[in-house]
């Protein structure tokens, strides 16, 4: 596969979103001479910013719905990660002999250079951002196999189709691959040539249905690797999680492969006095990084000042402001109950909490238990609001106050009522944005302006 497969064919890009890919891909499309259509079941107005960035092209746009004769007519379908196989456009063209790929998938095909793939429920953005953060802090180093890293996927930053001509067969490519992402990469039976998970805990079911069927696509990672190869693949499992640690056993004897093991218990006194990020989810996502980079040879030393120098990334436990005494923290990013439970274990001062988001259809019973023990109050948005409380309630008698908010500034209004000063408001929703918000950075921004709008006294 390479970008002349593309010129003069009628490629298709359902789904723009700049999270998704849709606008690497449209990118792509559009230099390399195809006739490219992007649909979108969102408006012009939500797609602005990114159709502003394709004003250059010759782009054809079908905007607020989307039509049967475009999927038929299409030589190439280039799908959104949010778009399910079982799409009925998706069929359509299938069924008419298109070509159904997405900007993942491409990637892979067309990346030169070794990848690492990071995936999991939990702490795989930190993950795979502290990663490559360690990696490149060697790349002036004689032999460690590596000449440049790249660092994308999920996590954003890079456009992978429009940069994959500037990668080469020596450089290190460190993505993050979501569940959907990983969905995709089955169709081709891909998977990275070092592959990490993070954790698993119960997620998109409202995609999957099954925790079982979550499993199944996140094992992908692993399944499809190529063992077949020159060099063996390498394989790095949770220690602490008991479907991963099932899993390293499980491939421990293949032919070809290299398993290997991580725990928060092994990261070494002076990696962890250097680490500045708090918790123990933290210290998993340090040792998993650890392990990944343990397969080069790479010199402690510098290690471990790449360690002292890593901030951490935004919406991840962030500190805002401190406001009357009390400090805020943004974790917008945790869109998980066991994300937030981590980042309410992670903080001793007295919290308040904002949660609460778009429901995914999964359980809030273990962060209700969480919720009640750690937190003072919870102040709650969103369509799990209900949910959540009553998951704090079933708890029992708690010293945890439950209050409700109809948007962002309300329960940041609030939680400056109940907070006293010394205490941390921590907006951590535990939910995915998009009842409310078009993405979990819109959902904080909305959260920092509010705090920044609080009255000082």
């Amino acid at each position: 596969m390479d970008r002349m497969f593309f010129q003069d064919k009628r490629v298709v890009i359902m789904g723009l979103g700049r999270f998704g890919g849709g606008l690497d891909s449209a990118l792509f499309a559009a230099k390399a001479g195809a006739r490219v259509l992007v649909t979108d079941l969102a408006g012009r107005n939500d797609l602005e910013d990114a159709i502003c960035e394709l004003k250059d092209y010759d782009i054809e746009y079908r905007l607020g719905e989307h039509c049967e004769d475009n999927f038929h007519n299409a030589d190439v379908l280039i799908v959104n990660p949010a778009v399910p196989p079982d799409n009925k456009f998706v069929k359509i063209t299938r069924k008419a002999g298109g070509l159904v790929t997405s900007q993942m998938e491409l990637f892979f095909q067309m990346c030169p250079a070794r990848i690492v793939g990071i995936t999991g429920a939990n702490g795989k953005s930190t993950t795979t951002s502290l990663t490559a953060h360690l990696l490149k802090s060697a790349c002036a180093q004689q032999g460690i196999g590596y000449k440049n890293v790249w660092l994308g996927g999920n996590i954003g930053y890079l456009p992978l189709l429009d940069i994959v001509d500037q990668i080469r067969d020596d450089d290190l490519v460190v993505l993050e691959i979501s569940n959907f992402q990983l969905e995709q990469l089955a169709q081709i039976q891909a998977a990275p040539d070092i592959a990490l998970i993070t954790n698993l805990t119960a997620n998109h079911l409202d995609r999957h249905g099954t925790f079982e069927c979550y499993c199944c696509v996140k094992e992908g990672i692993f399944k499809y690797q190529k063992t077949g190869e020159t060099a063996p693949v390498i394989s790095i499992f949770n220690a602490e999680d008991d479907i991963t640690r099932a899993w390293y056993q499980k491939y421990l004897n293949d032919p070809g492969r290299k398993c290997l093991a991580f725990s928060a218990d092994d990261v070494p006194d002076e990696y962890r006095q250097a680490f500045r990020l708090p918790g123990r989810a933290n210290l998993s996502n340090l040792a998993a990084a650890l392990t990944i980079v343990s397969c080069f040879d790479i010199e402690s030393g510098c290690i471990a000042g790449a360690i002292e120098a890593f901030e951490g990334l935004p919406h991840r436990c962030q500190f805002v402001a401190e406001t009357n005494g009390v400090c805020w923290y943004d974790d917008s990013k945790a869109t998980t109950p066991v994300s937030t439970m981590a980042a309410l274990n992670g903080i001793d001062e007295p919290k308040i909490l904002i949660a609460g988001g778009y429901d995914k259809q999964i359980s809030f019973a273990e962060l209700g238990v969480c919720i009640a023990k750690r937190a003072k109050a919870v102040v709650l948005i969103g369509q799990t609001a209900p949910k959540i409380a009553e998951a704090v309630k079933s708890v029992g008698p708690s010293d945890c106050a439950v209050r409700y908010a109809d948007s962002m500034e309300q329960a940041v209004a609030v939680s400056a009522e109940l907070a006293e000063l010394g205490d941390v408001v921590l907006m951590s929703p535990a939910c995915a944005s998009y009842d409310m918000f078009k993405n979990y950075t819109q959902r904080a921004e909305a959260f920092v302006d509010a705090v920044k709008s609080l009255p000082r006294h």
